[in-house]
């Protein structure tokens, strides 16, 4: 089995894959100290509640925004799997598409494999929308190029910078309100973060589709997208498992 992980500002999603067929996936807090004996442990103990083994993997493929989790991952895999995983952005890996942007180093490995995935099962133009730690778009041409995007903070960062900046503002949950006047506090803070991002995006998206003069497809993905999907019509597809997708693509065209 193919084992892809996914690293991300908050979580590590591992996700085990037999040929292009998800078997299950695991997620765990990002953290930058974990060791490779940690990672093993906490994998073991998670495949073995789905009567699987850390042995049953054979490769893995690694996408990662947070480069200091990058050593102790590679000595998880080299330990527990006996492979060297291949790795987003280091030199000999084909992602099949080009970053058109001013400085390619700067993309994130999760915007290129998203831009990847996306581009494999929708088509193209278009434009993926992540909901994420921050909230990115990304716009993928018709031959599959990410040729850049908008990166704004992401919803539960922007409540938490609230919470901590207003002293009488409380920590909340997002939610859909049912109206856009609030009538108390909650309700308009759930407003200005629910409604404000679906402007946001919709404005967004806008903005870009008259720049590059087509009417750009938009995929969702990160955890919040099916709420957010819920409040506009602008968003064609929602994608939860778009970064998995693409470390799979990206790992077969390289073998």
């Amino acid at each position: 089995m193919l084992l892809a992980i996914d690293v991300g500002n908050t979580n590590i999603t591992c996700a085990a894959y037999n040929d292009r067929k998800l078997v299950n996936e695991w997620r765990i807090s990002t953290s930058a100290s974990r060791t490779a004996e940690e990672y093993g442990v906490w994998l073991s103990q998670a495949m073995a509640l789905d009567n699987l083994k850390l042995g049953d993997i054979k490769d893995a493929i690694v996408a990662t925004v947070v480069p200091e989790t990058l050593f102790n991952i590679k000595g998880f895999c080299r330990r527990y799997f006996g492979v060297a995983p291949m790795v987003i952005g280091e030199a000999g890996v084909d992602l099949g598409m080009k970053p058109l942007i001013d400085n390619p180093a700067e993309a994130g490995a999760d915007r290129l494999v998203d831009a990847v995935a996306a581009h494999a099962i929708y088509g193209g133009p278009l434009v993926v929308v992540d909901f994420g730690t921050g909230t990115t778009l990304d716009v993928v041409d018709e031959n599959g190029n990410y040729i850049g995007g908008v990166i704004a903070p992401g919803v539960n960062l922007s409540l938490d910078a609230l919470h901590k900046a207003a002293a009488k503002l409380p920590r909340i949950a997002v939610a859909r309100p049912s109206r856009v006047i609030g009538k108390n506090t909650l309700e308009c803070m759930q407003s200005g973060i629910y409604w404000g991002y679906i402007a946001m995006i919709e404005g967004l998206i806008a903005r870009i589709r008259a720049e590059y003069g087509e009417n750009l497809k938009v995929i969702a993905t990160g955890g919040l997208a099916p709420l957010f999907d819920k409040g506009t019509d602008i968003i064609d597809h929602v994608d939860a498992d778009l970064t998995l997708t693409g470390l799979v693509e990206i790992f077969y065209k390289n073998n």
